[in-house]
């Protein structure tokens, strides 16, 4: 009787910070930002928790590896680099590099919560703000305008995206208390307040992007550059 042929184990990939990170990705949809643990990563790649901090030695670490990994699948987008470019006019790239931004954010549970504060680790960034600062120069801003026009841009985008998630913490899941309909009733001794609530909590996209534009307008008129 011939023996059976032995299996082959299935390969398990190294441990690293990118499969760490990649693994936190995963499971921050499930737990949120407040349940990720170390622990719970550790159990997820069948090893010790101990092995982790090989490679961070905190969960803000750990949390700045997972903003980076966001940042380079983002970048890596096709909508994303079909944006960049160039010849393409300043605002139409401020356009497109928030709302990249902002799916990038939505795609994950507490997406915006991970990016707020977070250190880079890699320089994938600084190119790519390289780049943008570049055109921005070359279609009449001074460095200082730049940067200012790039980053308010940007913490408009985060702090949209943060309240978005406390009420939407992934898309289709709503928050109990933000029903518009029972704050209506709830704040009828305030009718203004309570008509608010329809344009606070619903139809976040249109939100957003008459956001957007009243940022990138306010920036045109402040340096004079259409």
């Amino acid at each position: 009787m011939n023996a059976k042929p032995q299996q082959t184990p299935p390969r398990v990939p190294p441990l690293s910070r990118l499969t760490v990170a990649e693994t936190a990705l995963r499971l921050l949809n499930e737990s949120g930002l407040d349940k990720l643990t170390l622990r719970a990563i550790a159990q997820e790649l069948d090893v010790k928790a101990p092995a982790l901090y090989w490679h961070f030695k905190n969960k803000q670490e750990l949390i700045d590896e997972m903003a980076t990994e966001m940042f380079r699948r983002m970048a890596a987008s096709p909508a994303q680099r079909g944006a960049d470019g160039p010849s393409t006019p300043w605002r139409e790239r401020m356009l497109a590099a928030n709302r990249g931004l902002r799916r990038a954010l939505l795609a994950y549970r507490d997406g915006a919560r991970v990016f707020t504060g977070s250190r880079f680790t890699g320089t994938e960034h600084a190119e790519q703000s390289e780049a943008y600062l570049r055109d921005l120069l070359a279609q009449g801003f001074e460095l200082p305008q730049a940067v200012r026009a790039m980053t308010t841009a940007f913490s408009y985008t985060l702090g949209f995206v943060i309240e978005e998630q406390g009420v939407h913490p992934v898309p289709g899941e709503r928050r109990e208390g933000y029903d518009v309909a029972e704050r209506s009733e709830r704040m009828a001794d305030y009718p203004l307040t309570a008509a608010a609530g329809a344009h606070l909590f619903q139809e976040y996209d249109e939100h957003f992007e008459e956001g957007l534009q009243i940022v990138i307008d306010g920036i045109a008129a402040r340096y004079g550059i259409r």
